[in-house]
């Protein structure tokens, strides 16, 4: 990995953000999401708040929708499947709209055996709750962030984006 083409499509990622209407960002680390972090936290555009739980980042986002801010909450895959109540709770009662970006760890190619179990679940619970899922596989597939956001808005729900590794490297 170059950490050159990581910063490149983190400051991508970033613009892309920025460019629909996203203000707020929270976050939980995840080791494949920090030159993203990284880059949200240097942004002027944005203000970074580190979370220590992930449905601390989706609380976050949702009260902050309410103040006219656009959001984004920025996590690991097993992060996200700890989050299926406040989701469905919280988002889906009363109709808020969320940009969630996630890892998507536990598919061919991810060497972390304790994140297998995301490759084998995530992507069937997220079908279960009905819940838009945009994935981001390659460099070209960038701009659909700003659409998935946009999208959010439009059916005031959640939307996710899945963020593979490759990409989060720029190696794809």
């Amino acid at each position: 990995m170059s950490a050159n083409a990581a910063d490149t499509v983190s400051r991508r990622i970033v613009d892309v953000t920025a460019d629909c209407g996203i203000s707020l960002v929270a976050s939980l680390p995840d080791g494949w999401i920090t030159s993203l972090i990284t880059h949200y936290n240097r942004d002027a555009r944005f203000r970074h708040i580190a979370v220590n739980r992930e449905e601390s980042a989706i609380g976050l986002c949702s009260g902050a929708f309410f103040s006219g801010l656009g959001t984004f909450a920025l996590m690991g895959a097993s992060g996200f499947l700890t989050c299926i109540y406040a989701i469905t709770k919280i988002n889906y009662t009363y109709q808020i709209p969320m940009l969630i970006g996630i890892t998507l760890r536990g598919r061919p190619g991810d060497h972390a055996k304790f994140h297998q179990s995301n490759g084998l679940y995530l992507e069937s619970v997220i079908q279960a709750i009905d819940i838009p899922f945009v994935p981001i596989e390659n460099a070209d597939d960038i701009p659909r962030i700003g659409t998935a956001y946009n999208h959010s808005r439009t059916m005031s729900r959640p939307v996710v984006v899945g963020l593979t590794r490759e990409v989060l490297r720029g190696e794809a």
